[in-house]
């Protein structure tokens, strides 16, 4: 079966006697080419399948580690109820109505930007706690927390007000929030995952590779 994509980077067999004549090219210049193909594109019988694929492999690709699941779910829990008092009014928030009238009089930010710093707390702590698209969750909370301590709470200080004595708060919390999202962007969403479900260990894969490669 030839795995080869067109000068267009498609996985189809357009030109047999072209595409042999590369793959011999291809296995002198890079002896690795064969396998990369078969990763991206095995079982795939489409371009569009094969992109697919690749990018929810991207997004979802994430190994068996209890510690990033202990992580992933303390910062969903914390940012979906931080999320939920503004969406939702829950834990003494101000509902969506609210908290959308004050980030849009008060803040002067506008509608379109206020709305998804609260889906990206809310809808962002419910993936981050399911493990679903964690990537794209952290992605969304790190953004929050840059806009916040930009626009904010860098005039306060790096301390939080806990003496009660300083005029708002600093910026420690969201400097911790956005290591914890950074990392979570990097090492995905760990075990007990829906991400960890989508995708297939890497083992697996391997010895698929190996059964083609055959």
């Amino acid at each position: 079966m030839n795995l080869f994509s067109s000068d267009k980077g498609n996985c189809a067999d357009s030109n047999p006697s072209l595409l042999d004549s590369r793959t011999k090219y291809l296995d002198k210049k890079n002896p690795y080419t064969r396998i990369c193909h078969l990763n991206w594109c095995f079982a795939d019988s489409s371009n569009l399948a094969c992109k697919e694929n690749y990018m929810i492999r991207k997004l979802t690709a994430t190994d068996n580690d209890a510690a990033i699941t202990a992580l992933r779910l303390v910062a969903g829990i914390i940012f979906f109820a931080h999320g939920a008092q503004k969406m939702l009014g829950w834990f003494g928030g101000y509902g969506f109505t609210g908290t959308m009238g004050f980030f849009t009089g008060m803040l002067h930010i506008p509608a379109g930007f206020a709305f998804l710093a609260i889906a990206a707390e809310f809808f962002g702590g419910l993936g981050l706690i399911f493990g679903l698209l964690t990537r794209v969750a952290a992605f969304g909370i790190f953004c929050n927390m840059l806009v916040a301590v930009a626009m904010m709470h860098h005039q306060f200080g790096f301390f939080m007000n806990w003496a009660g004595t300083q005029k708002g708060e600093g910026f420690e919390f969201h400097l911790l929030a956005m290591a914890i999202t950074v990392f979570l962007m990097i090492r995905g969403a760990g075990a007990a995952s829906i991400d960890r479900l989508l995708c297939p260990p890497a083992k697996n894969i391997r010895g698929q590779v190996r059964a083609q490669a055959a």
